[in-house]
């Protein structure tokens, strides 16, 4: 049976998961997977308005636990499990890093019913013992291939190891699930149901209505050939993602000298910085978001109408959860990717990874004529954006919340011009520029402005062992016409005592009795 509806995922899902089975859900990007296990997983827990509640043997403790591999993806999936929620009020906590302990301890002492987190800060509460999981009815993985990776799984297995076994129902969930993170996650399970939501004969991960673009860019013309992109006719909302933080920033504040209303987002920004920046792009005051990977994963924002990758994906999996913060929901949306000629293997790895006929990307200029027709750009487009096309209003407008973050919280940088990296915490901000031993210096601190020093109105004389220090020619005035005017510049008054000079060599004592007699006669 084909299926061909953008939420065939929640369809599918439904019966199995209302019935209490254990689910292994793999569907396309932007299918509608997070209602697919938060409906059942709602309906599961009994609210305090519920007519049950009385029944309930451990009030206020977690009924429901949802892991998620990042703090975007959790304050995400935290709203819409808490609109879901709304009518039967059911509390809902997002628990994630950058935040103070506090708000987070006092909301649980208060009573959760649901909560989502990542692995750190819930492991940290848990050992903490403010947080309890072992009344939790239902676990749920979200983006699982990622947090049975390597690098999440030993806190997967301890935050698994406290729920309870044999009451929980456990479901995973992710776009691209590969057979290893099969096996693995069966390990959590009990006879799971295995869910693919594709179309026969349809074995990529990527939904139709993505339109996408592969080109052979020089890294040189890049930043050339993205403004062009961004001038495509109909734009919203776009992703520009690239592989490091500093090229993030890099970008970033490019656009905001070509005149794009552009903000970075990655992991060397505080928290508050990072919410303050993709608020921003929500409310559409910014409608360039520079990113690394960190936003790749299941973010899920209306309007974004282009993803620009403009550094080639490392694999198929990410090209994957890149290009699908496009063309969510049935929405049309087109990524466009630039592979350097370095990344040519890479590409053709992933290109015969997704079965993808983009065998050959075409070799693509900013000046390239192709590239003003496929992606609708005017033919008059230039690398600056026109003064009358500049209308947000920027990321001034919006303000870093106080989240209690560890250290200080950068102060916002103009549209633009990213908070870290090169300009903050790069060369300009940490190395000969701004940094080295001015480092430690608060980033509004001024320069402290020091008095000249007033210059010594008498003489000095340097003395070795109580002597006069011996072949000194300039300080021994020379028998000549000069020598009355030096007499008279070293005269002492007449109603002052003679200087007495401390001798600290005992053999010179008598030398330096001498000079002083000398010089007061």
């Amino acid at each position: 049976m084909g299926i061909t509806d953008a939420f065939a995922i929640q369809e599918m899902t439904l019966p199995v998961a209302l019935a209490g089975q254990d689910v292994i859900g793999q569907a396309k990007t932007g299918t509608g997977k997070t209602l697919g296990f938060g409906i059942p997983m709602l309906q599961r827990i009994v609210a305090p308005a519920d007519a049950g509640a009385d029944d309930v043997k451990h009030p206020g403790k977690p009924q429901g636990l949802v892991i998620v591999p990042t703090r975007e993806l959790c304050v995400q999936v935290a709203k819409d499990l808490r609109e879901a929620g709304a009518l039967r009020g059911v509390r809902v906590l997002e628990i994630y890093g950058g935040r103070a302990y506090e708000p987070q301890v006092e909301t649980l002492k208060a009573g959760v019913d649901l909560v989502v987190g990542t692995p750190g800060r819930l492991i940290d509460l848990a050992q903490q013992r403010h947080l309890d999981l072992s009344h939790v009815t239902t676990l749920v993985l979200d983006e699982a291939d990622e947090m049975l990776d390597l690098g999440f799984l030993p806190d997967v297995e301890k935050l698994v190891a406290m729920t309870p076994a044999d009451r929980r129902q456990t479901m995973l969930f992710s776009a691209t699930m590969p057979g290893v993170i099969v096996n693995l996650a069966r390990r959590y399970m009990r006879q799971p149901t295995h869910i693919r939501a594709t179309t026969p004969g349809d074995e990529t991960a990527i939904v139709d209505t993505i339109e996408q673009h592969i080109y052979r860019a020089h890294e040189m013309d890049k930043p050339e050939l993205l403004a062009r992109v961004l001038q495509a006719k109909g734009r919203g909302l776009t992703i520009v993602f690239c592989r490091t933080k500093r090229a993030c920033d890099r970008v970033a504040a490019d656009l905001g000298e070509r005149g794009f209303a552009a903000a970075a987002v990655h992991g060397d920004l505080g928290q508050g910085a990072r919410e303050q920046a993709l608020r921003a792009f929500r409310a559409g005051k910014v409608d360039v978001l520079v990113a690394t990977d960190v936003a790749a994963r299941g973010i899920d924002i209306d309007g974004v109408t282009h993803v620009v990758n403009y550094t080639c994906p490392e694999d198929e999996k990410m090209y994957i959860h890149r290009v699908g913060r496009t063309g969510r929901a049935g929405n049309q949306g087109v990524a466009v990717t630039l592979v350097d000629w370095a990344d040519s293997t890479r590409w053709s790895v992933i290109n015969k990874a997704l079965g993808l006929a983009f065998f050959e990307p075409p070799e693509t200029y900013s000046t390239s004529a192709w590239l003003y027709t496929a992606l609708d750009i005017p033919t008059d487009a230039k690398g600056t954006l026109p003064r009358a096309q500049r209308l947000r209003a920027g990321l001034g407008a919006e303000q870093i919340e106080d989240l209690g973050e560890t250290g200080k919280v950068r102060k916002s940088a103009p549209t633009g011009r990213s908070a870290g990296g090169r300009d903050a915490g790069g060369r300009s901000g940490g190395g000969r520029s701004g940094g080295g031993r001015d480092a430690g210096r608060s980033m509004e601190e001024a320069p402290v402005e020091r008095t000249p020093r007033a210059p010594r109105t008498g003489t000095r004389t340097r003395t070795r062992s109580g002597g006069q220090q011996s072949g000194d020619a300039s300080a021994v005035p020379a028998a000549s016409d000069s020598a009355p005017a030096t007499a008279q510049a070293t005269e002492a008054p007449a109603d002052r005592k003679p200087r007495r000079r401390r001798n600290r060599g005992g053999a010179g004592s008598g030398g330096a009795t001498g000079a002083t007699e000398s010089a007061a006669g």
